[in-house]
């Protein structure tokens, strides 16, 4: 590795065609198709940028020096990387001739996290009544999975329903690239590891859930769940984890569990399916579905409680709250709608009066004009 200072230093000279939009809180991703063909995104919309790197030369020299500063190896070889920026920015990169449009690099940009399920319904990304539920759902150690596709704000969501754990609980974090800015005191960070250029040392997320459930966590929050480690992850919370967290790339409630059913079949252990499935029912509790609109603002469409199998072995699935979308403002292109109660109660609100909170059951009601 590379001192950070002098890495610094060498990330303004060969990338300082992208240094200002490096350095624009606005900017939340850098795409770069290529030294010529560059695109940042800002407020959830795409706009191509002047910017362009002098020769491919310049381009190449920044990604290997990522590689160098993280320890890691980018040649013909090993073509793809996934890094971190000392800021915190994700970084992955591919190199020709896997990428036809020459050295392609995405740059995810985290700034200071302020984000709160509060601003979320100043935004109009949530209704009070429903954020006040998924605070219930945290209090009452529901095992929640944020649900959404590429770019919906997963992982700010995540962030956001994280942050209304207690602060004396024990948590412990698991991921790909430290995304997550959980703020209680008592957190533990951990963090997967790739191998080295001969294959060796490599540590999964499957690895550190094993080592997270050993190092008494009142809960565990993982960034993303994307293989084989799902089913540690189900056979977790049905053992009593209460209260985990992860996100999962779906485009709907009930599409969440059949990816987590068949991620779970990517794992070394051999299940069948009706056992499988209904772990997965089994363990997951509570979907939150996001979803970025074409105008770029990213809400909130569903909450849904899983109930289990039905008869015939299918997921079933309550809806509790969904956003119903009236398209388009004609004059400001913003999409317009709201979110309404399904009509359909919590089954755990008995459960949730014991504890002695507050919930009222006109929350889940729809509007008159629901229909």
């Amino acid at each position: 590795m590379i001192p950070k200072k002098i890495f610094q230093q060498s990330i303004r000279r060969y990338f300082r065609c992208i240094v200002p939009y490096m350095e624009d809180e606005s900017v939340s991703e850098i795409m770069i198709n290529g030294p010529d063909d560059i695109w940042i995104e800002v407020s959830g919309k795409l706009h191509k940028t002047d910017a362009r790197f002098e020769n491919n030369d310049d381009l190449l020299g920044g990604v290997k020096n990522i590689a160098q500063f993280v320890g890691k190896t980018l040649n013909e070889l090993n073509p793809r990387m996934d890094a971190r920026l000392p800021d915190g920015s994700r970084v992955h990169v591919v190199l020709p001739p896997c990428a036809r449009n020459g050295i392609s690099v995405a740059i995810r940009r985290f700034g200071k996290f302020d984000l709160s399920l509060e601003k979320l319904i100043e935004y109009g990304s949530i209704s009070p009544v429903a954020a006040r539920f998924i605070d219930i759902c945290v209090q009452m150690e529901r095992n929640i999975i944020v649900a959404g596709g590429t770019g919906s704000g997963k992982t700010s969501l995540l962030n956001c329903v994280s942050a209304r754990i207690r602060p004396d609980e024990r948590i412990v974090v698991i991921e790909d690239s430290s995304e997550l800015q959980l703020q209680q005191p008592h957190t533990l960070m951990l963090e997967t590891r790739g191998p080295d250029a001969k294959g060796r040392g490599e540590v999964g997320i499957g690895d550190l859930f094993h080592s997270a459930m050993r190092l008494r966590p009142d809960r565990i929050v993982i960034g993303e769940i994307r293989g084989g480690e799902a089913l540690t992850l189900i056979q977790a919370m049905t053992s009593g984890h209460g209260g985990t967290m992860s996100t999962c790339h779906a485009t709907y409630p009930d599409d969440t569990l059949r990816r987590l059913e068949t991620m779970s079949m990517m794992s070394n252990v051999t299940m069948p399916l009706g056992a499988l499935r209904s772990q997965v029912a089994s363990a997951i509790e509570v979907i939150i579905q996001t979803s970025r609109f074409n105008d770029g603002s990213r809400k909130i469409t569903h909450i849904c409680e899983v109930l289990g199998l039905d008869e015939a072995g299918e997921y079933r699935i309550r809806p509790i709250f969904v956003f119903r979308n009236r398209g388009n403002d004609p004059d400001t292109g913003k999409v317009i709608g709201e979110h309404i109660g399904c009509g359909n109660l919590p089954t755990f609100i008995e459960h949730i009066r014991e504890r002695g909170i507050e919930v009222q059951e006109q929350w889940f009601q729809p509007p008159p004009d629901a229909n």
